[in-house]
């Protein structure tokens, strides 16, 4: 059996997969395309809001350490009705197209190839993990860079205190453990920065 229970709270179980060790909530618990989007539409997140400017700054010089000064086309996944992001990488020279399910959904940027891509606080929404991903790093240029941010399962103990899962429009939990598995399968190096950040 691949799959095995792994916590239970008053909200929801999660469940792990036995070969990359990703922590997941079954589907009887995942919210409505409708609920999920009006969750994200109570986020304030804007290049007015210092603090958040701040939190996706810290995702740029780790990226930046990995590409070379010709590597500059990119995408940011699930960039959000305000795409900050790509903002703050266009004013370093970057060229940046965005997508997102619900508030840039135009598909042409994903029928691209780029130098690198980025999605932040995205990957712990997404129903379909190992597509979307395969999906991202097949877009990517010989040598190209995929920047992940998303808090991290230190373990079990950790889990069943950790504010980050309740919140019910996170579905899947990764560790330092399913991206090596990643990299591992893409013949990539994984790197990580914090207990958030994961460059391949």
């Amino acid at each position: 059996n691949q799959i095995s229970h792994y916590f239970e709270d008053k909200f929801r179980q999660y469940q792990q997969c036995n070969n990359c060790e990703l922590v997941f909530v079954p589907k009887v618990f995942w919210l409505s395309n409708a609920k999920e989007k009006s969750r994200y539409d109570l986020h304030q997140n804007s290049e007015d809001d210092t603090n958040y400017v701040q939190f996706l700054e810290r995702i740029i010089a780790p990226l930046k350490a990995h590409l070379i000064a010709e590597q500059k086309q990119g995408l940011d996944f699930g960039s959000g009705p305000s795409p900050v992001l790509a903002k703050r990488l266009s004013d370093r020279g970057y060229q940046i197209n965005t997508y997102d399910k619900f508030y840039q959904t135009d598909k042409s940027p994903l029928k691209q190839n780029y130098d690198l891509i980025t999605t932040t606080e995205v990957v712990e929404h997404l129903q379909q993990p190992h597509l979307i991903l395969e999906q991202l790093w097949q877009m990517l240029k010989h040598n190209g860079t995929l920047a992940i941010m998303t808090k991290m399962v230190i373990d079990k103990d950790a889990f069943s205190r950790w504010h980050y899962k309740n919140d019910d429009t996170h579905i899947i939990f990764f560790s330092q453990t399913t991206f090596n598995w990643l990299a591992k399968k893409w013949n990539a190096k994984a790197h990580f920065y914090g207990n958030d950040i994961v460059i391949l």
